[in-house]
Formats: C-alpha cells, sequence, structure tokens
C-alpha cells in the first residue's frame, strides 16, 4: 500500500500508462523518477534542469509533458530521459503551469495564477509544436479569478465523453467545465457535495471522477454526466497514510497517490512516499 521515494524528493504530480510502472516529478530540481508498481522500485530516468516538476502526463508514445511552474514546461523522452522540447507558457507574471492533461490534438496545461489555459497542439502523428505555436486560451463564462497569491485552476480532466475540459478552481472549490474551443466555461452542478476547497490532481475513469483535496487528506468521488456538466457526489476515500496527497494515477483497481508533505519542512533528508489505495 506504500511506495518509497526518495528522500528529499518533494512529488507534486504522478503519472502512469499502459504498464504497471509510475513516474513521478520533484519540485526540488525537476528530476523524474520510475516506480515498479510490483515491486516497489525504481530509479532516476531523468536528472532535473533544476527547476521544478509539478503536475506531468505519459502519452502512449513514451513521451512525460512536464509542467513547471514559472519555468513553462517540457517534454521528456521516458526511455531515455532526453528532453525533446521545451516551452516558454506564459506571456504574464507572476505564472504558475500547474497540471497538465493529454488529448488526441493537445496537451493542456492549467495556469494558477492568471485566468488561461496553455495548450500544445499535437501533429497527425503526434508530432510537437515549435516553441511559437503554444495556444493561450482565456477563461471566460463563469470563471472569477481570486485575488492575486491564490491557486486558482488546479487539476484538470477531460469530460467522460471527451467533449470538453474540467477544471478545479482550488482556492473556492468550483469545478469547471471548459470548452477548448473558446474558453467558455461553466460551473459543474455537483448538487449537495461540499465544495472542492484545496482541490488538487483530477481524475476521470469512465463516469468516475476522482477530485483529491490535498490539505483535506481526501478524495472525493463523483458519478459524473457524460458531458461533465454535473456530478452526483459518491463517498469520500481517507487512509491514515496520506500525508497531503496532491494527485492521483490508476493501475488496475488502486488509485496511487504521491504524498507532497507540505505541513513538512522539507531537507535532503525529508521521507517521501506514495500510497495506493482501492479504487
Amino acid at each position: 500500500t506504500s511506495l518509497a521515494l526518495p528522500n528529499g524528493w518533494q512529488p507534486e504530480g504522478i503519472t502512469i500508462g499502459a504498464g504497471p510502472y509510475a513516474y513521478l516529478g520533484s519540485l526540488a530540481d525537476g528530476s523524474l523518477y520510475r516506480a515498479d508498481l510490483r515491486t516497489g522500485t525504481g530509479k532516476v530516468i531523468s536528472t532535473g534542469p533544476g527547476t521544478p516538476a509539478v503536475g506531468l502526463k505519459l502519452d502512449p508514445r513514451g513521451r512525460l509533458f512536464v509542467a513547471a511552474r514559472s519555468f513553462g514546461a517540457r517534454v521528456v523522452d521516458a526511455r531515455s530521459g532526453e528532453t525533446l522540447a521545451s516551452y516558454t507558457l506564459a506571456t504574464a507574471t507572476p505564472s504558475f503551469a500547474n497540471d497538465i492533461v493529454l488529448t488526441p490534438r493537445a496537451a493542456w496545461f492549467t495556469e494558477s495564477y492568471q485566468p488561461v489555459l496553455y495548450g500544445l497542439p499535437l501533429g497527425r502523428n503526434g508530432e510537437l509544436p515549435a516553441a511559437g505555436d503554444v495556444v493561450r486560451l482565456p477563461l471566460t463564462g463563469d470563471w472569477v479569478q481570486s485575488a492575486d497569491g491564490a491557486i486558482n485552476a488546479n487539476g484538470i480532466a477531460r469530460t467522460p465523453d471527451g467533449s470538453a475540459l474540467l477544471v478545479v478552481q482550488a482556492g473556492v472549490g468550483l469545478l469547471h467545465r471548459v470548452d477548448p474551443a473558446t474558453g467558455i466555461t461553466a460551473a459543474v452542478d455537483l448538487g449537495d457535495a461540499a465544495p472542492l476547497v484545496n482541490g488538487d490532481g483530477l481524475l476521470v475513469r469512465g463516469r468516475t471522477l476522482y477530485a483529491v483535496q490535498n490539505r483535506q487528506n481526501a478524495i472525493d468521488v463523483f458519478r459524473l454526466a457524460a458531458d461533465g456538466r454535473s456530478g452526483v457526489f459518491q463517498r469520500r476515500i481517507t487512509d491514515p497514510a496520506f500525508d497531503v496527497p496532491t494527485t492521483v494515477a490508476a493501475y488496475g483497481g488502486r488509485l496511487y497517490l504521491p504524498n507532497a508533505r507540505f505541513t513538512t519542512t522539507p531537507t535532503s533528508e525529508t521521507t517521501y512516499s506514495v500510497t495506493a489505495v482501492g479504487a
């Protein structure tokens, strides 16, 4: 139920592909780590550039898309550890590129300090865009940006039918449905469910949404409408081993969450782990 990470790692993002391997980034220096879910062993596959690795996602071509706060984004070959491309995302400050979702046509990044999403458009065969082709999509409609310094857009996922994006606005606890063509947002009707304050990583499997609330040490589970416009609360998942979990990925019948331990002062000897719970 627990995977140990290197001391001092400072994890935040996690992603799992078709095989039993989890990939985790380091907030400390942007290094990338691969953990074997069967044995618990792992190794660093890419030494970081000294900038943070926040959200990350693995695509079917074995490429890791990495969000790097104010330092934009990079794409890394998960096999060789080679950096394939780097991108400047923000045109305004402050900036915090936070989490990522992959669609057939683009990689979308949330921006926690500005009301915008960043997109890396992908070619017909998954070709990466040129550095100047970054899409900057302003968020409009129901989206109301909170004051400077607050974490706004955080976790991101696709609706079950793939027609739109879901973005959690962490500071106010709202879940938004975003049209990726226009940036128009609509608040998702979650009924009488408690707000998703400190909402962090999102995961959609079928019509089930798993929404991590980091400082609550909890995952709220919802049954979504296919178009993502509404959802019904199902249950809350907690575990004594949670220590400010941030993001979530799934393999088989289990959910895997890195414990960021944001309430613990990080040192080079601070221990970190990934907690696995039943989905």
